[in-house]
């Protein structure tokens, strides 16, 4: 259980440092980056992290998955809670990184909702379903490798932070909005970004059945 949670720990820390630097970077160069640019490095950060640590933990790196595999008997529930708090432990020291690098960033990458919390909160809900069907029917049967899982899963994120990311940051992921907003002092709408992933993860459990 360590090494799986340390895996866990090593990609979440791995996708909110490479995806909220991205943010940051396309801030401070005037867009340089690009907004598809920063759905890219969300996209490919998650297909790298499964690539590595899916034959190992899974690669979850999202309380959400964690929670949606448990409720779906496809994890342990003595595994639960380790996994999570290497996630959302990664995010913190994620940020914390961040943090160090680009202090006097406002935000650090922390999802916000542009419109209303009940937009932002149903756009999330839907986000993570899509994103947790395509987990369940791309690792239902063991694969020799896990390079397609990887880049599938990876495409779905790039695909929802792209056309997503503006209205509400397109997180579907509680871990990598905690880091950013406890780091920041962006709380106020992190509820929508705990609760909608882990209820849009949940639902999909109902798409596989």
């Amino acid at each position: 259980m360590i090494k799986k949670s340390l895996c866990e720990f090593a990609g979440t820390y791995v996708l909110v440092f490479a995806g909220t630097s991205a943010i940051i970077l396309n801030d401070i160069s005037g867009g340089r980056v690009t907004h598809s640019g920063v759905a890219a490095v969300f996209g490919l950060a998650v297909a790298l992290m499964i690539f590595i640590f899916g034959k190992i933990s899974g690669a979850h790196i999202n309380p959400a998955v964690t929670i949606a595999l448990w409720l779906a008997k496809r994890l342990r529930g003595n595994a639960v809670l380790p996994y999570i708090g290497s996630q959302i432990s990664g995010a913190i020291v994620g940020s914390l990184t961040v943090y160090l690098l680009f202090s006097d960033h406002p935000t650090l990458g922390a999802t916000q909702p542009a419109g209303t919390a009940a937009e932002s909160f149903f756009l999330e809900l839907l986000l993570t379903f899509v994103l947790m069907l395509t987990i369940f029917q791309t690792t239902t049967k063991p694969r020799p490798t896990t390079a397609i899982p990887a880049f599938i899963i990876g495409g779905v994120v790039a695909l929802e932070a792209f056309f997503a990311g503006p209205v509400t940051g397109a997180s579907m992921n509680p871990a990598r909005s905690i880091g950013p907003a406890l780091m920041s002092g962006q709380t106020q709408d992190l509820w929508i970004y705990i609760l909608a992933p882990v209820f849009g993860a949940s639902l999909a459990i109902c798409g596989c059945r």
